[in-house]
């Protein structure tokens, strides 16, 4: 008896991946090339289906797709380097080229004679989707990571006295160091937590994230009317006031209180 297409429910992917092979090779009478055809690409999804569940959220850097940052989301940040305070989030994205885990130096760019720290919250997405409300935006969230947002400074007041884009300030390769990843029910209220660096055991960062003008829920909101956010993306979040300028050879230590440190070397790309 054939196989009717609206009878293949299964509940299990490497289950139905396997009847549907035994289909292919034993069904008799034989299956029409279009009935062969529809099997092929009925596997091929299940096969891509269950490789995309096995997705590990804790290694989203591995896989996930897009950085999107937000700029000027701490008044005293924003004052210290002279700009205005925004009336909505200042947007700007990093390739998941940008991503470095511990172990991994910050390389400086050759172009670039003054590369700044920006320590900030990061905020990992586990569900994806467009205009998300901000009353459910915190059910789209999977976790957090600590994050620098490594900045050619120079290169960026240059963008920016040409009314250019920020990419080669922001987006080059390792741009962006990661923490290990925090499970959400580790930090329950990422609206009240502490942020600091030091450079060579020097503070120079170090501020609550109570100090962001526009919140989680707010920044998954606006971001997602506007980009639809996908499972394994990440946001940061903004950094708070006392960037300053690393050379080569510097060691940055980052941490959130109580919850995660981390440490990266700089050196300069040969």
């Amino acid at each position: 008896m054939a196989v009717s297409k609206t009878s293949l429910i299964f509940n299990d992917a490497a289950f139905a991946i396997g009847q549907i092979s035994r289909t292919l090779v034993s069904h008799r009478p034989p299956l029409s090339s279009d009935q062969r055809s529809f099997y092929f690409r009925l596997q091929d999804s299940l096969v891509l289906d269950s490789k995309m569940s096995a997705r590990n959220i804790a290694r989203f850097w591995e896989w996930g797709r897009k950085i999107i940052c937000v700029g000027r989301n701490y008044a005293d940040h924003a004052k210290e380097l002279k700009n205005a305070i925004p009336s909505e989030p200042v947007l700007f994205l990093k390739p998941p080229s940008a991503y470095i885990r511990e172990g991994s130096p910050i390389l400086v760019p050759f172009y670039t004679s003054n590369l700044h720290h920006e320590v900030e919250l990061g905020v990992v997405i586990g569900k994806g989707g467009t205009a998300i409300p901000q009353s459910s935006a915190m059910d789209h969230v999977a976790g957090y990571v600590l994050c620098l947002d490594m900045t050619a400074r120079d290169i960026q007041d240059e963008c920016k006295s040409k009314g250019l884009p920020w990419t080669l300030a922001k987006a080059f390769n390792t741009s962006c160091p990661i923490s290990d990843f925090i499970p959400k029910e580790k930090i329950p209220d990422p609206g009240s937590i502490n942020l600091w660096l030091k450079v060579n055991n020097i503070l120079k960062q170090n501020g609550s994230t109570s100090q962001m003008i526009f919140s989680i829920p707010y920044l998954i909101n606006y971001i997602s009317e506007i980009i639809s956010l996908e499972e394994g993306d990440l946001i940061l979040t903004g950094t708070p006031k006392g960037v300053s300028s690393v050379q080569e050879h510097d060691e940055l230590q980052a941490g959130i209180d109580g919850i995660v440190t981390m440490t990266f070397t700089v050196d300069r790309k040969r």
